[in-house]
């Protein structure tokens, strides 16, 4: 047979210089990064985040820089209708009601209410922007309480397991076996309607469901093979948990947490009606739609605009729960 015999130059590139190619391809990423690139990518979170930044925004200045006060009762000025400068030309938000302007035959055609006033007077504009406030407020501070207690605790249920998980769990189910109604009484006789009580209430039992959500999601990524590596390469529990395991739930972990949000606004709603929510005359979201609800077929105003802006805030805040699980669970880098 012939021998071939290969030559220096028989073989040559076709381009001479890769280096800037093939450092823009080695070039990693931080998970950040790849997050925020994920999450921007997804145009719905990122309209929504805006929409929660926007509705924010307007419920810390509105009140700051109108005329009116949250509280302030004006007898004459009872139930007035929505009425906006420049819209009601067009023929939308005129402030008359079953075919009377009460603006003018209240002669006050000089003011304006944008949300109109509820039955005693009081301006809706500011009460609905303050209501948004501390309905917020309750909002955030149940995700806090579902983070410090139902995560962690979740978190170290699920890890170790056995005789710490049994003991736990059997902790979990005599909370949760106590109707909250009986457990709301009890705050009833020993505190008075406050926005406190409201946070206490979230703290004894709000918790209970981002735990087991946490522990059945330890459970299962607590098997796989690279938590048994970071085992077999003497990682402690402290390190495992936080470093391995959480970022691979913290997906599930964030819908769950936004999905507290419209949860405690409406758990709010609830205290209301028993007599524990906030007391008299500050509002929230579910205070001004229980009040409403009242005049709604004499005033349905007065109970579709917060309805609306709770609805809103409910859709915004699922949106953006979903582009944050999406942008924080690294299964989906490489979709």
């Amino acid at each position: 047979m012939e021998k071939i015999e290969f030559l220096e130059n028989d073989f040559q590139l076709a381009s001479q210089d890769f280096s800037q190619e093939d450092a823009s391809h080695l070039a990693a990423n931080s998970f950040w990064k790849d997050a925020w690139k994920r999450f921007t990518d997804n145009k719905g979170a990122v309209v929504a985040l805006w929409v929660i930044v926007i509705i924010i925004a307007i419920a810390i200045i509105a009140p700051m820089l109108s005329s009116y006060k949250y509280d302030e009762v004006f007898t004459n000025k009872q139930s007035l209708p929505p009425r906006i400068p420049g819209l009601e030309k067009i023929g939308i938000f005129t402030g008359i009601s079953n075919g009377v302007n009460k603006y003018e035959s209240l002669n006050i055609l000089n003011e304006y209410h944008y949300f109109g006033t509820d039955v005693l007077g009081r301006d809706l504009w500011v009460r609905v922007w303050s209501g948004t406030q501390i309905s917020l407020q309750i909002a955030f501070i149940a995700v806090l309480i579902d983070i410090c207690f139902g995560m962690v605790y979740g978190l170290i249920s699920g890890y170790f397991g056995g005789k710490v998980d049994t003991i736990m769990q059997r902790f979990v189910e005599i909370v949760n076996s106590i109707p909250s109604l009986v457990i709301l009484v009890l705050l009833l006789v020993v505190m008075s309607p406050s926005l406190t009580t409201i946070i206490i209430a979230l703290m004894l039992t709000g918790w209970i469901g981002m735990s087991r959500v946490t522990r059945a999601q330890v459970l299962k990524v607590k098997e796989q093979e690279f938590i048994l590596a970071s085992k077999t390469l003497g990682s402690s529990h402290l390190y495992i948990i936080f470093k391995d395991i959480l970022p691979n739930i913290f997906g599930q972990i964030i819908i769950m947490s936004m999905f507290s949000i419209p949860s405690a606004i409406f758990y709010e709603a609830f205290l209301a009606f028993v007599g524990l929510g906030l007391p008299v005359p500050m509002a929230s979201l579910g205070t001004l739609i229980n009040t409403g609800f009242k005049s709604i077929l004499v005033s349905p105003f007065m109970t579709i605009i917060p309805v609306v802006v709770l609805a809103i805030l409910m859709l915004s805040f699922n949106l953006l729960a979903d582009g944050l699980r999406d942008a924080f669970d690294p299964k989906m880098k490489d979709m």
